[in-house]
């Protein structure tokens, strides 16, 4: 398998939860040369994170090897100045140096920009924040459950409607989005180092992802316009973007947008043709008016067969419709498979989420297996010019481990 199209290009991780490391991990699918910068002892805090309340029981750390397959790890104390001065020969000779340590942690470690930039000119510093780098709230910590989804209004918009609580995001739900806009932005910069010759620092937050995915109510707001009463799914004002529950409790949705085309043949397949001659629904004006009638025969009618005769009976029909997907679906999932959004880990053939970009012609690295703690550190020290005598010193310190 070729090395990809960042053979070559040198990375340091040192972030952890969650985007600003899943950038690194996606510019490691391509091929980039990624090291995990850990503290010594415990590693990175994330590795902890499947044995918190509430996380699925497994015997393997699911959520470290999907964010740091392909790394090598170096296990390096930033509070030492034996360690800092590791980390700054290693950036003297990085392409990328990632970060999501506060602004005033970084001054603290000795890792800002300021302090980085002088050592290599061509370096691109990427950083990563909760809310920004500037303002009273630049330094306050964030998940993406709270910069970014309640943040943005989207925990709330989610809602039935306005007297339910509020719903609560997924792990991660908002951290792989975000961490595919920080790729962006440092394929941009190194983009304008090869016109340039010169590195940036380049930087994104969960707040400003947070509001751009929720981006069309909230430029509605910013405009002035005037919003209706939210409706819950039964009072739904379009049945035909509405999601039904199937006989055997799975749902699907519907979005049938270009509706005037495909209401005949959606009353085909739910075999009521009468439907499309019925007076109350002949036009789609008169369906909308008459939403709350038509989603309660919607209701009766999907209520009658499994999810996976629906799916038999809508499918190449020019519907488009969706299943509302449980987990137990995944592993199945043969579209998944064919399209490499699932694919072997390297060894052991366990399957396991590709990042979301391919290009023709330049195959992904296979996923490697994700590092111990310091798994790499004698490796790497050796790469970045230490001698043994050296490494054994910074090992003394307490500097590396």
């Amino acid at each position: 398998m070729e090395d990809g199209i960042f053979e070559g290009l040198k990375v340091l991780d040192c972030a952890s939860f969650i985007a600003a490391p899943a950038a690194a991990t996606v510019l490691s699918d391509f091929g980039a040369q990624v090291i995990k910068i850990e503290p010594p002892g415990t590693g990175d805090p994330y590795r902890n994170l499947p044995n918190l309340p509430g996380y699925p029981h497994s015997p393997h750390n699911f959520a470290w090897m999907l964010e740091s397959r392909n790394k090598r790890s170096l296990a390096l104390d930033l509070s030492k100045p034996e360690g800092q001065a590791v980390l700054h020969r290693l950036a003297g000779e990085a392409d990328v140096f990632i970060t999501n340590f506060p602004p005033a942690v970084r001054e603290r470690l000795g890792l800002t920009y300021a302090k980085l930039a002088p050592l290599n000119e061509r370096l691109i510093y990427a950083s990563f924040t909760g809310y920004g780098e500037k303002g009273e709230e630049a330094n306050k910590p964030g998940f993406d459950s709270n910069a970014y989804w309640a943040r943005s209004g989207l925990m709330d918009l989610v809602r039935a409607d306005t007297t339910t609580t509020p719903a609560r995001s997924v792990a991660g739900m908002g951290d792989h989005p975000c961490a595919m806009a920080l790729y962006g932005a440092i394929v941009t910069a190194l983009y304008k180092r090869e016109r340039t010759g010169k590195g940036s620092h380049v930087s994104s937050n969960l707040m400003a992802n947070g509001i751009w995915a929720n981006g069309i109510l909230a430029q509605a707001k910013l405009v002035g316009a005037k919003f209706g009463e939210r409706r819950p799914r039964e009072h739904a004002l379009n049945a035909v973007t509405n999601h039904y529950r199937c006989k055997d409790g799975r749902w699907l949705i519907l979005s049938l947008l270009n509706e005037d085309r495909q209401w005949p043949t959606l009353a085909r397949c739910l075999e009521r043709e009468d439907l499309v001659s019925d007076p109350r629904f002949a036009t789609k004006p008169d369906r909308h008016k008459r939403s709350l009638e038509l989603i309660k025969l919607f209701d009766e009618i999907f209520a009658t067969k499994d999810l996976a005769e629906w799916r038999k009976i809508l499918d190449g029909n020019g519907l488009v419709f969706g299943v509302v997907g449980i987990l137990d679906d995944i592993p199945h999932d043969q579209q998944m498979i064919d399209n490499e959004v699932l694919v072997p880990r390297e060894g052991d053939g366990m399957l396991t989420i590709n990042s979301p970009i391919f290009i023709d012609g330049s195959k992904k690295v296979q996923p490697r297996r994700a590092p111990d703690i310091g798994e790499h550190s004698d490796e790497v020290l050796r790469e970045a010019g230490y001698d043994e005598a050296a490494i054994q010193q910074l090992r003394a310190s307490g500097a590396v481990a």
